[in-house]
């Protein structure tokens, strides 16, 4: 496992993905797998960047886990911010239009769309939000 500690804030992000990216070429990902793990990560990260400790600041830890069969990787975030657990809200209409659907929400809906697994638990005063994608 390898497992990146950084301050949860917006101008983290390209750190976060770099260490992500570089992880999933040791593992040859697919361009097309690594695009979609990185709009996830980004998604989750500026998240928890947003909203887990406004308008203070803190950390995020960032864990990265390789499986053999099937092939796949595991990414999991854990901070300590206020308890929130994003897959409890109900996903978007997405037939409506733009302008009869309700501001946020599309999000973590492609993350979850795009992820083959995704679960969120608070575990000793920390959420944790694992995505798994079959590479």
């Amino acid at each position: 496992m390898k497992e990146l500690t950084i301050q949860a804030i917006k101008g983290n992000l390209e750190r976060v993905l770099a260490f992500v990216d570089e992880y999933l070429e040791s593992l040859d990902c697919p361009m097309k797998t690594q695009m979609q793990l990185d709009v996830a990560v980004e998604e989750l990260f500026i998240n928890i960047a947003s909203y887990a400790y406004a308008p203070e600041t803190g950390p995020v830890t960032v864990q990265l886990e390789a499986e053999q069969e099937p092939l796949s990787v595991t990414i999991t975030f854990i901070d300590h911010g206020v308890p929130y657990d994003p897959l409890a809200k109900a996903d978007p209409d997405v037939t409506l239009s733009a302008e009869e659907r309700q501001i946020g929400g599309l999000g973590i809906y492609i993350v979850k769309k795009s992820m083959d697994a995704i679960s969120y638990v608070y575990r000793d005063g920390q959420n944790v939000l694992y995505i798994r994608k079959n590479l």
